[in-house]
């Protein structure tokens, strides 16, 4: 699995509000729909995900009830679409517009809502950046489970558990797909964790506005970050 690599100095990485405050920003500002934003995200982990999995192998999606959940369950629609075996794991009720939406979409392309115990992929898109600690009972049960699994572990965004603090419980992933721009307290986490990049097509200009640095899309849409 190669993809492009960058050297991205961590003190040019957003904080977590930051990032909150940019997607915000380009949604209103650049009539970028959360849907289109939703949508591109599936799609790159989708990708990624290609990438690590064969279709005799079985690709277990970690979903929740916002927007990170709707990205993980594009990403299950795309892959079921291209004859990969997808089981959704959902933790709590999938109700809010968008996800709603997404989960009939991936059920209808073949992904499956059958709980599978030992999957060669796990991904993590329970939780997004906007997730708030501790997490419940439920969700914290299935970080253990994922944890003591031998899958590979990807993680949409930000791992499930994580805000910055390793003594917590968290998705202990081996690739953390991070959207539009790296975020600071992934620099954090151990060094034998691979930290990439996926575009979200968010302008040249904010990433301006916001001082970070503009990131090199033209050589790839998934990019490596050296550390």
């Amino acid at each position: 699995m190669s993809y492009p690599e960058i050297t991205y100095p961590k003190e040019k990485a957003l904080e977590l509000k930051d990032f909150r405050d940019m997607d915000y920003y380009t949604v209103n500002e650049y009539h970028l729909p959360i849907e289109l934003m939703m949508e591109n995200a599936g799609l790159q982990l989708a990708n990624f995900i290609s990438k690590l999995a064969n279709k005799n192998q079985i690709i277990k999606i970690g979903v929740g009830n916002g927007n990170n959940g709707g990205g993980g369950l594009v990403a299950a629609r795309r892959l079921a679409a291209w004859g990969y075996q997808v089981y959704i794991d959902q933790f709590v009720e999938i109700t809010k517009d968008l996800p709603s939406i997404q989960l009939k979409r991936a059920l209808k392309f073949g992904a499956s809502l059958n709980n599978v115990l030992n999957p060669d992929v796990w991904v993590d898109a329970y939780l997004g950046f906007s997730q708030r600690l501790p997490l419940d009972k439920i969700l914290t049960a299935k970080i253990k489970e994922a944890n003591m699994n031998n899958a590979i572990k990807v993680s949409l965004d930000i791992p499930t558990g994580y805000l910055g603090d390793q003594s917590t419980i968290y998705f202990e992933a081996n690739h953390i797909v991070s959207l539009a721009a790296p975020k600071k307290i992934l620099f954090d986490l151990p060094k034998n964790v691979d930290l990439y990049v996926a575009d979200l097509g968010i302008p040249d200009k904010v990433y301006q506005l916001f001082s970070t640095e503009i990131l090199p899309f033209n050589k790839g849409n998934i990019l490596k970050l050296k550390r």
